[in-house]
């Protein structure tokens, strides 16, 4: 048996199908995704949020074939970060981890703004600044704590938002059918209106659309553990993003024909959760006001837990000071001081920034990723392709190469603001970079992504 064990470690099993993917995908980025941005985007496209959410979808579709082929190649930790240090260049990884760094400190900064609008809409009376700190404090709290949201959370969770979602496409179709009949409720205009159309407005809410589907990455991490990863991976990222469009699609169009007027919207952050009250009442504005809650503190949780954690891996690597960075809470095994850290950036952050400026420079990050990915895609399978591997010309450029071209066009429309706040990270991480390369003369530092 002592043998036995020595010659068989133990190592993940290829158990997973494409569905459990596909199911997997959806619990992380949700199916009421479009909500947050819903007013915003339909305001800055002149009310052509459905549209934007669609070529959204596109730019994600592509991009997510070149994510699953490369974690077909390389499925470890790390996702953009590992396939373009490993698949194209080193140093232009280590801008690509330096880009998700800061993704990793805006989601929790997303995830408190949201609920704080929120119960601002429910209890008017409370000043937003003080629901910013009762939610910060709660979710650094439970994270002090070793608190997590299991799988069963998750999928309960996912099981309540469907059943609110069902509830909103039910009533939103009675509304318009009641009041307008079938011109009510089919209707070309929410995609394209000569008179309020305007391409550069598209542009712009494209990007901030695309926040929909942040998160379709995730599904590349268990490629270890599918059959068939070569083939699995990218299919279930692909209908990962399609399903997750569809649905999204869907919601905003109801959104646009029930509410068209964008400009009377009471508040433009929470503009869904109206359009709920029109056509549901008061009960299905109550319950898409706490399902968003709920579904914000979940993710305010894992968001917090992984920046901890990216910033306790970054110290116990020596890519920041150890002492503070890679010290462990002795009684709970968590990175605390870390979490404080978070916590203290999420609080000032929230009270400083808008939802849709942290979303944009979300984005700013996110499609520097999704570019380099798509670059590597292309050099790993047409420019250097594994010995007996024919080229493919479809797949191996022209994809990659037109998703490349969407998300540069995407990442180019974020507004001025999110360009310069993100440049100037950039910057920072490039002397970083040149501080810790001793002018770029040595291999960067490696970022582990292992743990989180």
């Amino acid at each position: 048996m002592e043998l036995e064990t020595v010659t068989n470690p133990p190592r993940l099993r290829r158990v997973l199908t494409i569905w459990d993917l596909v199911f997997y995908g959806i619990v992380l980025i949700q199916p009421i995704a479009p909500v947050g941005i819903f007013g915003i985007a339909q305001k800055i496209s002149y009310g052509h949020v459905s549209t934007a959410v669609l070529a959204a979808m596109v730019a994600m579709a592509l991009t997510a074939t070149s994510y699953g082929r490369m974690a077909a190649v390389y499925p470890s930790a790390g996702s953009a970060y590992t396939y373009v240090s490993r698949g194209l260049n080193r140093y232009v990884g280590s801008l690509i981890g330096w880009a998700m760094v800061l993704d990793y400190l805006l989601i929790p900064i997303i995830n408190v703004i949201y609920p704080a609008l929120t119960f601002k809409r429910l209890f008017p009376a409370v000043p937003y600044a003080a629901w910013v700190v009762l939610v910060v404090g709660v979710i650094i709290f439970l994270n002090l704590r070793n608190v997590r949201f299991t799988a069963r959370a998750n999928e309960a969770l996912l099981a309540v938002v469907c059943v609110v979602v069902a509830a909103f496409f039910f009533t939103a179709v009675r509304y318009l059918f009641h009041f307008q009949g079938w011109g009510g409720l089919i209707s070309f205009e929410p995609f394209y209106s000569p008179k309020t159309f305007d391409f550069g407005a598209l542009r712009t809410a494209t990007s901030l659309a695309a926040l929909t589907y942040i998160g379709f990455d995730g599904v590349t991490t268990l490629a270890e553990e599918v059959e068939n990863p070569k083939r699995s991976v990218p299919v279930a990222t692909v209908l990962v993003c399609l399903i997750c469009g569809v649905l999204s699609t869907l919601e905003v169009y109801l959104g646009t024909r029930v509410w068209p007027n964008y400009n009377t919207f009471p508040n433009l952050e929470t503009a869904f959760i109206d359009v709920c009250l029109r056509v549901g009442g008061v009960v299905l504005f109550q319950a898409m006001a706490v399902v968003l809650i709920v579904a914000c503190f979940g993710s305010g949780l894992a968001g917090v837990a992984g920046a901890a954690r990216l910033l306790y891996g970054m110290g116990r690597d020596n890519l920041l000071p150890r002492k503070f960075f890679a010290r462990l809470d002795p009684k709970h095994n968590v990175p605390s001081l870390n979490a404080l850290a978070i916590g203290v950036l999420t609080l000032i952050g929230a009270l400083l920034i808008s939802y849709e400026r942290a979303a944009e420079l979300l984005n700013f990050g996110a499609f520097l990723a999704f570019m380099g990915v798509n670059l590597t895609c292309i050099r790993q399978f047409c420019l250097r392709p594994e010995a007996g591997r024919s080229r493919n010309f479809f797949r191996d450029l022209f994809v990659p190469g037109l998703a490349f071209v969407f998300c540069f066009g995407i990442w180019w429309s974020l507004p001025r603001p999110a360009k310069w706040a993100g440049g100037v990270w950039f910057l920072a991480g490039i002397a970083y970079a040149a501080v810790r390369t001793r002018g770029f003369r040595s291999t960067p530092p490696q970022m582990d992504f292992a743990d989180l």
